[in-house]
């Protein structure tokens, strides 16, 4: 599994959760929300301290994983985090 975070996506969770440098954040599942890879479950993200990371990357200082025991959720796909301005908030796309 991989994770890519653009570098805008990453400026938005930085502005918006008050991020510094050096700072990780997890990608985790949640019950609720929707996926195009699990119904009824969505992801979640907080700031957090990787213990046994399944995919980490790093983007403007952040750095943003999945912990091993979450990988399951993904079922076999890679995780790309975009952000276009004018948007909401970030999106999240499942690439096999």
């Amino acid at each position: 599994m991989k994770i890519s975070v653009s570098k805008d996506a990453a400026q938005w969770y930085k502005k918006e959760m008050i991020l510094q440098d050096g700072d990780v954040l997890r990608f985790f599942v949640q019950y609720g929300g929707c996926s195009t890879v699990q119904k009824g479950l969505s992801l979640g993200i907080r700031k957090d301290t990787a213990i046994q990371a399944a995919a980490e990357t790093k983007e403007e200082g952040i750095t943003f994983f999945v912990e091993a025991d979450d990988e399951w959720y993904f079922d076999g796909h890679d995780l790309s985090v975009t952000y276009t301005s004018g948007e909401e908030e970030p999106q999240f796309h499942y690439e096999k």
